[in-house]
């Protein structure tokens, strides 16, 4: 569920997170699948049992130890997975609890067969907040069903109740894709749930609108959903997130794909603000182009399935941030990843400034003093063996958004990774955690490893700056 290219029980079953440390220090979050074998459906597709990806984390505001995260579980070679989970840890990081919250057929939330996108946000209050989506077929197939939904836990991530369906469509001409939930972090009534609402007007016509739905009591209720932004017959708006500034105004930032006068597609980045907590909203501020090249293991041609028309937005202070994969500083041959900044709420940005040269998949976190962190994949290491294709996770750091310190947090082979899509793809997420916690940053990845019985894991990291930074 990426860019559309049309034209060419009560509460949840709680487990034991027994946790583990990788060799490289890093803590497992993910363990053995919890799904009894042959829940759900049997196919189309491959089923990568035991295999987590698409990891997304969250941290309490006020309590820099309390974190919650989430990912798919059980991922298909075709879509989604057989349901995602979440973790709660109170120690920052180093020890979790695994839960099941009930958001697809396999963990007892709805006949929906499959739960991908999942999203998590942490109120003020220590209630955790899970946004999903959930599905029978692929999108615009006839006799698909598909619902954007939110779940709430009052213990911190422990425990969940069931999904609240913000919208439920069928059939082949609607899909509401990619929600994130912001949970606000002056305000613990306050959260917002945003995503894209593509429909199908005929033709090769099309549209794709910015949709946000809002509780003002706690995520207990939510306001029917309504329309943030519309970019306009034939375009649409990709991965929305919504961060809060310390005033209390929001900025919705996503990638919008148009068409040009030349008669292609092309993305850029942009953002609309409210000053109302979400009542009203802004015409949208360009940030800048977004020109990805896209990446491939450079010996098999094989292509990394990156989420690379995807933006991440974060806020320190007066500041905000937005990080994306981007081709422009290698002429359109390779992609690292890029750094652009507003100091005025988002109204205005700075040019695009490299981060990395060689760098995919960015994550994006700010910590209190301003200090900027951002997480990335890099395949550096690359030999000319065509079996492996050894990856890294690096994170860099900078006081300033133009100078940047990078740090390796992990490394291994992503030729293990579960195979997805047409063309086939390696894939470990379209996105990854990195939130600051005190004055670590802590990211949160998928690692592919080298077991044909469980492609991949979910780890995280606390990451201390180099000295002098």
């Amino acid at each position: 569920m990426r860019l559309l290219t049309l034209v060419a029980l009560t509460v949840s079953s709680l487990l034991f997170g027994a946790t583990a440390h990788a060799g490289d220090g890093s803590v497992r979050v993910s363990g053995p699948s919890p799904f009894p074998a042959g829940c759900g459906e049997t196919g189309p597709g491959t089923l990568y049992r035991n295999a987590e990806v698409q990891p997304h984390l969250a941290v309490n505001p006020r309590n820099p130890a309390h974190l919650v995260a989430t990912y798919q579980q059980d991922r298909w070679s075709t879509f989604a997975s057989q349901g995602v989970l979440a973790a709660a840890s109170f120690d920052g990081g180093r020890t979790w609890r695994r839960s099941v919250p009930p958001t697809s057929e396999c963990s007892g939330g709805t006949n929906l067969k499959r739960a991908t996108d999942s999203w998590v946000a942490v109120g003020p209050d220590s209630t955790a907040y899970l946004a999903t989506l959930a599905m029978t077929k692929p999108f615009f197939e006839p006799g698909s069903e598909h619902a954007i939904q939110v779940s709430r836990s009052g213990d911190g991530g422990l425990t969940w109740g069931q999904a609240t369906v913000l919208t439920r469509d069928g059939g082949p001409s609607v899909f509401n894709d990619l929600p994130a939930v912001t949970a606000d972090p002056l305000d613990p009534r306050l959260v917002y749930v945003v995503w894209t609402r593509i429909e199908l007007l005929g033709g090769t016509d099309f549209t794709g609108t910015t949709r946000l739905a809002r509780s003002t009591d706690g995520g207990r209720t939510w306001e029917p959903p309504k329309v943030v932004h519309d970019p306009g017959r034939n375009s649409q708006t990709v991965a929305n997130k919504i961060v809060v500034r310390p005033d209390g105004s929001l900025v919705n930032a996503y990638t919008r794909y148009y068409p040009a006068p030349d008669g292609t597609f092309k993305l850029e980045a942009a953002v609309v603000r409210s000053a109302d907590r979400g009542r009203t909203w802004s015409a949208p501020s360009k940030v800048a182009d977004v020109t990805p090249a896209g990446v491939k293991d450079p010996e098999t041609g094989t292509p990394i399935r990156d989420g690379s028309s995807f933006v991440q937005v974060a806020a320190g202070g007066r500041d905000l941030y937005i990080a994306w994969q981007d081709s422009r500083f290698s002429g359109g041959t390779r992609d690292g990843v890029v750094v652009s900044r507003s100091g005025d709420g988002g109204s205005t940005w700075s040019a695009p400034v490299q981060v990395s040269a060689n760098a995919f998949a960015p994550a994006l976190a700010v910590r209190r003093d301003g200090m900027v962190g951002v997480s990335y994949h890099d395949l550096r290491d690359n030999t000319s063996d065509p079996t492996t294709l050894p990856a890294n996770l690096r994170l860099a750091t900078s006081r300033d958004g133009v100078r940047w310190s990078h740090q390796r947090v992990a490394s291994f082979d992503y030729a293990g990774a579960p195979v997805v899509g047409q063309p086939a793809s390696l894939y470990l997420g379209d996105y990854y955690g990195l939130v600051a916690s005190g004055n670590a940053f802590v990211p949160l990845f998928a690692m592919a490893n080298k077991d044909q019985e469980n492609r991949s894991d979910v780890h995280i990291s606390r990451v201390q700056p180099k000295a002098g930074l």
